[in-house]
Protein backbone atom coordinates (compact mmCIF):
# COMPACT_ATOMS: atom_id res chain seq x y z
CA UNK A 1 0.00 0.00 0.00
CA UNK A 2 2.32 2.70 -1.26
CA UNK A 3 -0.23 5.40 -0.53
CA UNK A 4 0.44 5.27 3.22
CA UNK A 5 2.59 8.21 4.24
CA UNK A 6 4.59 9.10 7.32
CA UNK A 7 5.86 12.60 7.91
CA UNK A 8 7.93 14.11 10.65
CA UNK A 9 7.23 17.27 12.58
CA UNK A 10 9.66 19.87 13.90
CA UNK A 11 8.43 21.48 17.09
CA UNK A 12 9.60 24.52 19.04
CA UNK A 13 12.19 23.56 21.61
CA UNK A 14 10.16 25.22 24.36
CA UNK A 15 7.40 22.64 23.97
CA UNK A 16 9.83 19.93 24.99
CA UNK A 17 10.99 21.63 28.21
CA UNK A 18 9.67 20.02 31.37
CA UNK A 19 7.65 22.60 33.35
CA UNK A 20 8.98 23.46 36.82
CA UNK A 21 5.75 22.24 38.45
CA UNK A 22 6.12 18.84 36.81
CA UNK A 23 9.78 18.60 37.87
CA UNK A 24 8.77 19.32 41.44
CA UNK A 25 6.00 16.70 41.25
CA UNK A 26 8.59 14.14 40.16
CA UNK A 27 10.63 14.96 43.26
CA UNK A 28 7.52 14.47 45.39
CA UNK A 29 6.86 11.15 43.71
CA UNK A 30 10.40 9.95 44.36
CA UNK A 31 10.09 10.90 48.01
CA UNK A 32 6.86 8.91 48.24
CA UNK A 33 8.57 5.92 46.64
CA UNK A 34 11.33 6.08 49.22
CA UNK A 35 8.69 6.07 51.93
CA UNK A 36 7.24 2.84 50.53
CA UNK A 37 4.01 4.12 48.99
CA UNK A 38 5.05 3.21 45.46
CA UNK A 39 1.80 2.02 43.90
CA UNK A 40 -0.38 4.89 45.08
CA UNK A 41 2.36 7.42 44.47
CA UNK A 42 2.88 6.32 40.87
CA UNK A 43 -0.82 6.41 40.00
CA UNK A 44 -1.37 9.79 41.63
CA UNK A 45 1.74 11.34 40.10
CA UNK A 46 0.94 10.08 36.61
CA UNK A 47 -2.51 11.62 36.72
CA UNK A 48 -1.22 14.96 38.02
CA UNK A 49 1.52 15.11 35.41
CA UNK A 50 -0.92 14.41 32.57
CA UNK A 51 -2.97 17.45 33.45
CA UNK A 52 0.05 19.62 34.30
CA UNK A 53 1.78 19.12 30.95
CA UNK A 54 -0.96 20.73 28.87
CA UNK A 55 -3.96 22.53 30.36
CA UNK A 56 -7.37 22.00 28.80
CA UNK A 57 -7.09 23.62 25.38
CA UNK A 58 -10.54 25.27 25.59
CA UNK A 59 -11.27 24.53 21.95
CA UNK A 60 -14.31 22.30 22.46
CA UNK A 61 -16.91 21.54 25.12
CA UNK A 62 -15.46 20.43 28.44
CA UNK A 63 -15.64 16.74 29.31
CA UNK A 64 -13.78 16.15 32.57
CA UNK A 65 -13.08 12.72 33.96
CA UNK A 66 -12.09 11.44 37.36
CA UNK A 67 -8.76 9.67 37.75
CA UNK A 68 -9.24 6.01 36.85
CA UNK A 69 -8.59 3.23 39.35
CA UNK A 70 -8.20 0.63 36.57
CA UNK A 71 -4.77 -1.01 36.67
CA UNK A 72 -2.59 0.27 33.84
CA UNK A 73 -4.83 3.25 33.09
CA UNK A 74 -2.18 5.89 33.79
CA UNK A 75 1.17 5.61 32.04
CA UNK A 76 4.05 7.60 33.56
CA UNK A 77 5.06 8.94 30.15
CA UNK A 78 4.52 12.54 29.15
CA UNK A 79 1.31 13.04 27.14
CA UNK A 80 1.71 14.09 23.53
CA UNK A 81 0.85 17.72 22.84
CA UNK A 82 -2.78 18.42 21.96
CA UNK A 83 -1.70 20.03 18.68
CA UNK A 84 0.04 16.82 17.56
CA UNK A 85 -2.76 14.51 18.69
CA UNK A 86 -5.26 16.50 16.65
CA UNK A 87 -3.23 17.09 13.47
CA UNK A 88 -1.50 13.74 12.90
CA UNK A 89 -4.20 11.12 12.41
CA UNK A 90 -5.25 8.04 10.50
CA UNK A 91 -8.91 8.52 9.52
CA UNK A 92 -9.13 7.43 5.90
CA UNK A 93 -12.73 8.54 5.51
CA UNK A 94 -11.18 12.03 5.33
CA UNK A 95 -8.02 11.20 3.36
CA UNK A 96 -4.90 9.05 3.59
CA UNK A 97 -2.41 11.77 4.50
CA UNK A 98 -1.89 12.23 8.25
CA UNK A 99 -2.88 15.90 7.96
CA UNK A 100 -6.05 15.28 5.93
CA UNK A 101 -8.46 14.58 8.83
CA UNK A 102 -7.68 17.87 10.58
CA UNK A 103 -8.28 19.73 7.31
CA UNK A 104 -11.37 17.87 6.13
CA UNK A 105 -13.25 16.56 9.18
CA UNK A 106 -15.15 19.79 9.79
CA UNK A 107 -17.97 18.29 7.70
CA UNK A 108 -18.59 15.57 10.30
CA UNK A 109 -21.71 16.24 12.38
CA UNK A 110 -21.33 14.57 15.81
CA UNK A 111 -24.88 15.51 16.84
CA UNK A 112 -27.48 14.12 16.69
CA UNK A 113 -25.90 10.67 17.05
CA UNK A 114 -27.19 7.22 17.90
CA UNK A 115 -25.45 3.88 18.34
CA UNK A 116 -27.42 0.71 17.56
CA UNK A 117 -26.55 -2.36 19.66
CA UNK A 118 -27.75 -5.62 18.16
CA UNK A 119 -27.05 -9.31 17.66
CA UNK A 120 -26.60 -11.84 20.44
CA UNK A 121 -27.87 -9.72 23.32
CA UNK A 122 -30.95 -10.00 25.49
CA UNK A 123 -31.66 -6.28 25.30
CA UNK A 124 -30.89 -4.92 21.81
CA UNK A 125 -31.54 -1.22 21.49
CA UNK A 126 -30.28 2.11 20.20
CA UNK A 127 -28.57 4.60 22.47
CA UNK A 128 -28.66 8.35 22.00
CA UNK A 129 -25.30 10.04 22.54
CA UNK A 130 -26.56 11.81 25.67
CA UNK A 131 -27.63 8.45 27.13
CA UNK A 132 -24.17 7.05 26.49
CA UNK A 133 -22.49 10.04 28.08
CA UNK A 134 -24.40 9.34 31.30
CA UNK A 135 -24.14 5.55 31.26
CA UNK A 136 -21.08 5.40 33.54
CA UNK A 137 -18.78 7.90 35.31
CA UNK A 138 -16.25 9.52 33.01
CA UNK A 139 -12.61 8.72 33.71
CA UNK A 140 -9.30 10.04 32.46
CA UNK A 141 -7.10 7.28 31.04
CA UNK A 142 -3.58 8.19 29.90
CA UNK A 143 -2.86 5.51 27.27
CA UNK A 144 -0.04 4.83 24.86
CA UNK A 145 -1.15 4.65 21.23
CA UNK A 146 1.04 2.62 18.84
CA UNK A 147 0.33 2.60 15.12
CA UNK A 148 1.44 -0.09 12.73
CA UNK A 149 3.45 2.37 10.61
CA UNK A 150 5.86 2.78 13.52
CA UNK A 151 4.74 5.98 15.24
CA UNK A 152 3.30 6.40 18.71
CA UNK A 153 1.64 8.92 21.01
CA UNK A 154 0.52 9.19 24.63
CA UNK A 155 -3.09 10.38 24.86
CA UNK A 156 -5.16 11.41 27.90
CA UNK A 157 -8.53 9.97 26.87
CA UNK A 158 -11.84 10.59 28.64
CA UNK A 159 -14.43 7.82 28.74
CA UNK A 160 -15.30 4.61 30.57
CA UNK A 161 -14.74 0.90 30.15
CA UNK A 162 -16.68 -0.58 27.25
CA UNK A 163 -17.81 -3.32 29.63
CA UNK A 164 -20.25 -0.85 31.22
CA UNK A 165 -22.20 -0.69 27.96
CA UNK A 166 -21.87 -4.42 27.30
CA UNK A 167 -23.32 -5.34 30.68
CA UNK A 168 -26.29 -3.06 30.05
CA UNK A 169 -27.39 -5.01 26.94
CA UNK A 170 -26.82 -8.48 28.48
CA UNK A 171 -24.95 -10.58 25.89
CA UNK A 172 -26.17 -14.14 25.44
CA UNK A 173 -24.02 -17.28 25.46
CA UNK A 174 -23.74 -16.96 21.66
CA UNK A 175 -21.80 -13.70 21.96
CA UNK A 176 -18.18 -14.69 21.24
CA UNK A 177 -17.11 -11.55 19.37
CA UNK A 178 -18.07 -7.88 19.15
CA UNK A 179 -18.17 -6.07 15.81
CA UNK A 180 -17.90 -2.28 15.56
CA UNK A 181 -19.24 -0.44 12.51
CA UNK A 182 -18.34 3.18 11.91
CA UNK A 183 -20.19 5.94 10.08
CA UNK A 184 -20.03 5.88 6.27
CA UNK A 185 -21.77 8.99 5.01
CA UNK A 186 -20.31 10.47 1.81
CA UNK A 187 -21.94 13.82 2.59
CA UNK A 188 -19.89 14.07 5.78
CA UNK A 189 -16.84 12.04 4.78
CA UNK A 190 -15.35 13.28 1.51
CA UNK A 191 -12.85 10.41 0.99
CA UNK A 192 -15.39 7.58 0.98
CA UNK A 193 -15.16 7.56 -2.79
CA UNK A 194 -11.62 6.19 -2.58
CA UNK A 195 -10.85 2.49 -2.97
CA UNK A 196 -8.42 2.32 -0.09
CA UNK A 197 -10.84 0.18 1.89
CA UNK A 198 -14.36 -1.22 1.66
CA UNK A 199 -16.75 1.02 3.56
CA UNK A 200 -18.06 1.23 6.20
CA UNK A 201 -14.98 0.69 8.33
CA UNK A 202 -15.44 -2.42 10.49
CA UNK A 203 -13.40 -3.59 13.46
CA UNK A 204 -13.85 -6.36 16.01
CA UNK A 205 -12.73 -7.79 19.31
CA UNK A 206 -13.06 -11.13 20.98
CA UNK A 207 -15.55 -10.97 23.83
CA UNK A 208 -12.95 -11.24 26.59
CA UNK A 209 -10.94 -8.44 24.94
CA UNK A 210 -14.02 -6.23 24.80
CA UNK A 211 -14.75 -6.90 28.47
CA UNK A 212 -11.21 -6.14 29.64
CA UNK A 213 -11.30 -3.03 31.89
CA UNK A 214 -8.66 -1.29 29.75
CA UNK A 215 -10.88 -1.36 26.64
CA UNK A 216 -12.22 2.17 26.63
CA UNK A 217 -15.27 3.73 25.04
CA UNK A 218 -13.77 7.18 24.55
CA UNK A 219 -15.78 10.39 24.24
CA UNK A 220 -13.01 12.93 24.75
CA UNK A 221 -9.34 13.77 25.19
CA UNK A 222 -7.48 16.35 27.22
CA UNK A 223 -10.64 17.12 29.21
CA UNK A 224 -12.78 18.00 26.18
CA UNK A 225 -15.10 16.18 23.79
CA UNK A 226 -13.37 14.42 20.90
CA UNK A 227 -12.36 16.58 17.95
CA UNK A 228 -13.93 15.36 14.71
CA UNK A 229 -10.59 14.20 13.32
CA UNK A 230 -10.02 11.97 16.36
CA UNK A 231 -13.26 10.03 15.94
CA UNK A 232 -16.06 12.18 17.35
CA UNK A 233 -18.36 11.69 19.04
CA UNK A 234 -17.22 8.28 20.34
CA UNK A 235 -14.59 5.71 19.51
CA UNK A 236 -12.68 2.80 20.96
CA UNK A 237 -9.27 3.01 22.63
CA UNK A 238 -7.74 -0.47 22.96
CA UNK A 239 -4.22 0.40 24.15
CA UNK A 240 -2.46 -2.96 23.71
CA UNK A 241 -3.42 -3.21 20.02
CA UNK A 242 -2.27 -1.25 16.99
CA UNK A 243 -4.22 1.95 16.51
CA UNK A 244 -6.37 0.82 13.58
CA UNK A 245 -8.16 -1.62 15.92
CA UNK A 246 -9.73 1.34 17.75
CA UNK A 247 -12.64 2.24 15.48
CA UNK A 248 -13.76 5.86 15.25
CA UNK A 249 -17.22 7.49 14.95
CA UNK A 250 -19.03 4.28 15.88
CA UNK A 251 -22.68 3.88 14.85
CA UNK A 252 -23.28 0.15 15.41
CA UNK A 253 -22.11 -2.52 17.85
CA UNK A 254 -23.01 -6.08 16.95
CA UNK A 255 -22.52 -9.21 19.08
CA UNK A 256 -21.89 -12.38 17.11
CA UNK A 257 -20.80 -16.00 17.42
CA UNK A 258 -18.37 -15.62 14.49
CA UNK A 259 -15.17 -13.65 14.15
CA UNK A 260 -15.97 -10.44 12.25
CA UNK A 261 -14.27 -9.79 8.93
CA UNK A 262 -12.58 -6.51 9.74
CA UNK A 263 -11.69 -3.86 7.18
CA UNK A 264 -7.91 -4.15 7.09
CA UNK A 265 -8.03 -7.93 7.46
CA UNK A 266 -10.35 -8.05 4.44
CA UNK A 267 -8.14 -5.75 2.36
CA UNK A 268 -4.72 -7.21 3.20
CA UNK A 269 -5.00 -10.37 5.34
CA UNK A 270 -1.29 -11.15 4.96
CA UNK A 271 -0.47 -7.80 6.60
CA UNK A 272 -3.26 -7.19 9.11
CA UNK A 273 -4.41 -10.00 11.37
CA UNK A 274 -7.59 -9.99 13.39
CA UNK A 275 -5.82 -9.64 16.73
CA UNK A 276 -3.17 -7.05 15.80
CA UNK A 277 -1.65 -6.96 19.26
CA UNK A 278 1.42 -4.75 19.54
CA UNK A 279 4.31 -7.20 19.27
CA UNK A 280 7.93 -6.15 18.66
CA UNK A 281 8.74 -9.72 17.61
CA UNK A 282 6.29 -9.85 14.69
CA UNK A 283 7.06 -7.41 11.90
CA UNK A 284 4.59 -6.00 9.44
CA UNK A 285 5.73 -6.99 5.90
CA UNK A 286 6.67 -3.36 5.21
CA UNK A 287 7.74 -2.12 8.64
CA UNK A 288 9.73 -3.43 11.53
CA UNK A 289 7.74 -3.34 14.77
CA UNK A 290 10.81 -3.54 17.03
CA UNK A 291 11.08 0.24 17.47
CA UNK A 292 8.80 3.25 17.28
CA UNK A 293 8.98 7.00 16.78
CA UNK A 294 7.15 9.11 19.34
CA UNK A 295 5.34 12.01 17.70
CA UNK A 296 6.55 15.31 19.15
CA UNK A 297 10.12 14.18 19.70
CA UNK A 298 11.84 16.12 16.90
CA UNK A 299 10.33 14.20 14.04
CA UNK A 300 12.20 11.71 11.89
CA UNK A 301 15.60 12.49 13.45
CA UNK A 302 14.68 11.52 17.00
CA UNK A 303 16.14 8.35 18.44
CA UNK A 304 13.51 5.63 18.20
CA UNK A 305 12.12 3.88 21.26
CA UNK A 306 12.01 0.12 21.74
CA UNK A 307 8.46 -1.18 21.27
CA UNK A 308 7.06 -2.92 24.34
CA UNK A 309 5.16 -6.20 24.19
CA UNK A 310 1.43 -5.48 24.20
CA UNK A 311 2.44 -1.79 24.07
CA UNK A 312 3.45 -1.93 27.73
CA UNK A 313 0.20 -3.49 28.98
CA UNK A 314 1.50 -7.06 29.22
CA UNK A 315 0.70 -7.39 32.93
CA UNK A 316 -2.95 -6.52 32.27
CA UNK A 317 -3.66 -8.50 29.08
CA UNK A 318 -1.13 -11.28 28.47
CA UNK A 319 -3.40 -13.82 30.18
CA UNK A 320 -5.98 -13.30 27.41
CA UNK A 321 -3.61 -15.00 24.97
CA UNK A 322 -2.14 -17.77 27.14
CA UNK A 323 -1.18 -20.73 24.97
CA UNK A 324 -1.73 -18.88 21.69
CA UNK A 325 0.92 -18.71 18.97
CA UNK A 326 1.13 -14.92 18.60
CA UNK A 327 3.04 -15.17 15.34
CA UNK A 328 0.26 -17.29 13.81
CA UNK A 329 -2.56 -15.29 15.41
CA UNK A 330 -1.07 -11.87 14.70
Amino acid sequence: MHFLKDRGFVHPASSEITPRAVYEQRRTMLAALAAGGSGLALAAWAGREAMAQTPRPNKLAALPGQRSAVAGAATMERPTAYADITTYNNFYEFGTDKADPARAAGTLKPRPWTVAVEGAVAKPRSFDLDELLKLAPMEERVYRLRCVEGWSMVIPWVGYSLSALIKRVEPTSDAKFVEFVTLADPKQMPALGSRVLSWPYVEGLRMDEAMNPLTLLAFGLYGEVLPNQNGAPLRLAVPWKYGFKSGKSIVKIRFTDKQPLTSWNRTAPEEYGFYSNVNPNVDHPRWSQAKERRIGEDGLFAKKRATQMFNGYEAQVASLYAGMDLKKFF
